[in-house]
């Protein structure tokens, strides 16, 4: 039950309803239990009397014999009667019939003589004796059963169960109404935190859950604008940028000095690679990728094996299979960055896969001088170079990191760098998303 109280909206509805339902019964037995008591010992009293009336009149003309007979055809498990020429129950006394003497509960009828009265007397609120006139000879009768709550009791029990299982399943059906939009309304924003496309969420239901998939409908469609507002604003950016290096390099061709002429086309590749870099990070292609199940070990074995053929020290061991939900194309992208890194400023890549029930962990080693622990996390900030890379052979304009975080970000994860003298440790780390309301098809790993 705690487990359903800390997982289950819909059971933590249930649990406090029935919760409430189990106080207020309680309560209302307590209430009631005495009363009840009270009115079924009123009854019978009014029912013994009637009949002990009822049959003193139709005796009164009877003979011994007969009187014997009905009198004891009239008794019950709870009542005797019997037939005395004189009224035997007095007040503070019990009656005990001929016959029975010995045979009561211990204490329920202590045996007594009794004489000269008609009137009723109790014994512990359960027993009653009375003496009606029945011609010249005297009715005798006796009532005796002890009450107890165990009907009550049993009726209660009945009344609860009956109660819960009409509340467990109003209550769930009422429950799964309210969680399942809360529940679509979490899909969606993890989607949408992962940079996936989503329909628009159904807005219907109470005003509460209509107007919170209001607010999700519109605050998707304001950032889906803004991207895309961004990505033309940079895509213009970029067209015009190419228009004056074309330009230079059309002048660097007049320039007669050849040691200066390369200068200055070195110069103007390096923008040409930087603009186009940037317009690479800044458009974030991951939002229109698709995002599909693939086999997680295969996509590093056929991206580890891709790279090998430029650069052979990178190393792989493939293990079991493991399905993963991601955008491959971009995972494959940011992998390959922090591989690549590895081998141009480590010299080698070592490529290692693990998983556990909520997340998976990539981890990539080199033998590199490792990075300042100052620097760890500034390495991820755009065009942000060490001053030893800082040259063409390496490579790069300070923006592979910031993509391959930017891209474990789009996934819910992130990359965390950490010295292991010698070496660096790049650790991608995201997790682990298992959909029970979304069909599985598993997809070859893109090469």
């Amino acid at each position: 039950m705690l487990k359903l109280w800390r997982r289950s909206l819909a059971g933590q509805f249930i649990i406090v309803m029935l919760v409430a339902l189990l106080i207020s019964q309680a309560i209302g037995y307590i209430l009631a239990s005495g009363d009840r008591i009270r009115d079924l010992r009123a009854s019978e009293e009014t029912e013994f009397r009637r009949a002990a009336n009822a049959l003193a009149s139709a005796l009164a003309s009877a003979s011994p014999e007969i009187a014997k007979r009905v009198t004891a055809a009239s008794s019950t498990a709870y009542t005797r009667f019997w037939i005395t020429d004189t009224p035997e129950p007095q007040p503070g006394a019990v009656c005990v019939p001929p016959g029975t003497a010995g045979s009561n509960p211990p204490g329920a009828f202590p045996e007594k003589p009794l004489a000269d009265c008609t009137e009723s007397s109790y014994i512990d609120g359960n027993g009653l004796g009375l003496a009606v006139p029945s011609g010249e000879r005297w009715l005798n009768g006796i009532y005796y059963k002890r009450f107890s709550s165990g009907s009550l009791q049993r009726q209660s029990i009945i009344s609860f169960v009956l109660s819960v299982l009409v509340l467990a399943v109003g209550g769930g059906i009422f429950a799964r109404r309210i969680a399942r939009p809360l529940k679509a309304l979490s899909d969606a924003a993890d989607r949408l935190g992962r940079g996936e496309q989503h329909r628009p969420l159904p807005e219907t239901g109470p005003d509460d859950l209509r107007k919170t998939a209001d607010a999700f409908n519109r605050m998707q469609d304001r950032l889906h604008r803004f991207v895309s507002d961004r990505t033309q604003m940079l895509a213009a950016i970029g067209h015009d940028l190419r228009t004056p290096l074309t330009t230079l390099r059309l002048r660097a061709e007049y320039v007669k000095d050849p040691a200066l002429q390369d200068r200055i086309i070195t110069t103007i590749d390096e923008m040409q690679t930087m603009v186009d870099a940037t317009l690479v990070f800044a458009k974030g292609d991951a939002t229109a990728a698709e995002t599909r199940t693939v086999d997680l070990n295969a996509l590093l074995g056929s991206l580890c094996e891709d790279m090998a053929e430029i650069y052979p020290s990178i190393g792989f061991t493939e293990g079991e299979r493991l399905n993963f939900r991601c955008r491959p194309e971009n995972l494959r992208r940011a992998l390959s960055n922090l591989i690549e890194n590895a081998v141009r400023y480590g010299g080698a890549a070592r490529v290692n896969l693990a998983a556990s029930d909520t997340e998976v962990r990539i981890s990539i080693d080199d033998n590199g001088p490792g990075i300042p622990e100052n620097q760890l996390e500034a390495v991820f900030s755009p065009f942000l170079r060490l001053e030893d890379s800082r040259n063409r052979q390496t490579g790069g304009v300070g923006l592979g990191l910031s993509i391959a975080r930017a891209i474990a970000h789009q996934h819910g994860g992130n990359i965390h760098l950490s010295n292991r003298k010698p070496g660096l440790r790049a650790i991608m780390i995201l997790p682990r998303e298992i959909r029970t309301d979304t069909p599985t098809s598993i997809q070859p790993a893109t090469k």
